[in-house]
């Protein structure tokens, strides 16, 4: 193994897991925005779940990695972590430039290779996240959810710096250049860490088991992975229910076996929660450019842009923040704020109004992920690596399995409710779109919606004076936005819940983190 049992903190260490962060987001808003352009869609041939599902497909091979490494890092070394993720990085940079390429001539083939690449992207994303996160929690043992807040700063900071480039561009530069800028940030996180001295955990330091770190997540949380895993399974290779089942189920079998433990009852609530915050922080990044495109006149992308310098400030900020309202009054402020700002979106017009409520928005999710994995490793220190990391990958699976898929869906319904509001003869009859104009379809045989046949509202249309046809446009092109409303229902959900813990906590003193001893017991710092 290549780490070191020196745990002081290094800043070039610190700093090196921070540009690996940032070239995460990198990748994963080039993507976004790349599904997002109508000429690739278009050119793919994709409706708004399959987009969906192309940019699921980023997301939750995230949690495969994430949970894997977590599970053999302290054997095989931060260090290799770190060169696997950067090579996965720089793979998915040339399959996407290859894929666009070849897209003009074989749409079938680059759309494969472009959603293939999401896959390796996003076991690239995972590893990284399975390495900062133990690493930058180690060092800072007395402070970790005020480094972790800092070191998700890096998470913004990307999105920042690629949102402007791509934006800056323009559509005049070829997404194949704008696809390979992440080939930049990774290799200079590779050159500042492959020369860099690795901490032990503090699980390992501490002399905590395996086994141990395996009950701390418990029975409970294998069954939340194995049955998400199971659902994309089923979903990419239809027809084979009965194995993926078997599989699944083998898997908690033997976890269950060998840990005997459901695990940490605060943990299963923290697990539970993780996934309506990833949908609400993680989801809505993903597609807030595609949604907001037919509501404002300048590049939907400056919303997100917008946002993330708010949550880089913030985040950076984050020591006195935590030190005057404590991680679970704080968790609660920004749930309220994230339903205000979503709410808000959801009806804003103009661009002082829209970016009114995008602030209101990014000031509710700014500290939601790095202060949920700062009270994991708080509350959960002999889980080690894995809890701190499985948390944000049940997360990061269930928004690339169910969330990403929703919001599209729930777009697309959306889409159908408005037009059906329209006077449109021909097309609508007694507020409801005549027999044909609608698809009915599903997703993982659990999300079920329905997209408008364009070849049938086309021909109803046709005969349409042009007011009608344009006040169908503008129904469909007004509808994204108003799906927002219907995501508040993940953070009220969070609201519910960090109101529940923070009652537990009051009830026995007042919330404490907790450390482990040289021995392996654990005890609350005062």
């Amino acid at each position: 193994m290549t780490d070191s049992a020196d745990n002081k903190p290094s800043q070039l260490l610190f700093w090196g897991c921070f540009i690996a962060l940032i070239t995460t987001s990198f990748g994963f808003i080039t993507r976004m925005f790349l599904l997002d352009d109508p000429e690739v869609v278009k050119l793919l041939n994709l409706d708004p779940a399959q987009v969906g599902k192309f940019k699921g497909i980023q997301i939750w091979p995230f949690a495969i990695s994430i949970i894997l490494f977590s599970l053999i890092i302290d054997k095989v070394g931060y260090k290799f972590s770190m060169i696997f993720a950067a090579a996965c990085q720089i793979i998915w940079a040339i399959m996407g430039i290859i894929g666009l390429s070849i897209a003009t001539d074989n749409p079938a083939a680059g759309a494969n290779l472009l959603y293939w690449g999401g896959l390796v992207l996003a076991l690239g994303n995972g590893t990284v996240e399975a390495f900062i996160n133990p690493v930058v929690a180690t060092m800072f043992t007395k402070d970790k959810t005020k480094w972790l807040n800092i070191l998700h700063a890096g998470w913004p900071g990307g999105l920042v710096i690629a949102g402007i480039a791509v934006i800056v561009m323009g559509p005049e530069t070829s997404w194949q250049i704008k696809t390979g800028i992440i080939i930049i940030p990774a290799a200079l996180y590779f050159i500042m860490l492959i020369g860099q001295n690795f901490p032990v955990q503090e699980r390992v330091a501490s002399g905590v088991s395996y086994r141990d770190m395996l009950r701390e997540f418990g029975v409970f949380g294998a069954l939340i992975v194995s049955l998400l895993i199971y659902l994309q399974l089923d979903a990419e290779y239809p027809g084979n229910k009965i194995p993926f089942a078997i599989l699944c189920a083998g898997m908690v079998a033997a976890f269950g076996l060998y840990t005997q433990h459901l695990g940490r009852g605060l943990m299963g609530i923290l697990i539970v929660i993780m996934m309506p915050l990833a949908t609400t922080e993680i989801g809505t990044d993903g597609w807030i450019s595609g949604i907001m495109a037919g509501a404002v006149s300048f590049d939907p992308g400056w919303i997100l842009v917008y946002t993330s310098v708010i949550m880089m400030g913030l985040r950076f900020l984050a020591g006195p923040i935590v030190h005057a309202l404590q991680p679970l009054p704080l968790l609660i402020v920004s749930c309220v704020l994230a339903i205000a700002g979503l709410a808000a979106l959801s009806g804003a017009s103009g661009t002082a109004m829209i970016f009114v409520a995008a602030t209101l928005y990014a000031l509710g999710k700014t500290f939601f992920w790095p202060t949920m994995l700062g009270i994991v490793s708080e509350q959960t220190p002999k889980g080690g690596a894995l809890t701190l990391n499985a948390v944000s990958g049940i997360g990061m699976l269930a928004v690339g399995v169910l969330g990403f898929p929703l919001i599209g869906a729930l777009q697309a319904n959306k889409e159908i409710s408005e037009v059906s509001k329209v006077d449109a003869p021909g097309l609508v009859a007694n507020g409801d779109l005549v027999e044909g104009a609608t698809d009915a379809k599903n997703i993982y045989s659990i999300i079920n919606y329905s997209v408008l046949n364009a070849d049938v509202v086309d021909q109803k249309l046709a005969s349409a004076s042009p007011e009608t046809k344009d006040a169908v446009q503008a129904a469909r092109d007004g509808s994204a936005p108003k799906a927002l409303m219907s995501m508040t229902i993940f953070p009220i959900s969070m609201l519910i819940a960090y109101i529940g813990i923070f009652m537990y906590f009051k009830s026995r003193g007042g919330y404490k983190p907790i450390e482990i001893d040289s021995a392996g017991g654990s005890s609350s710092d005062d």
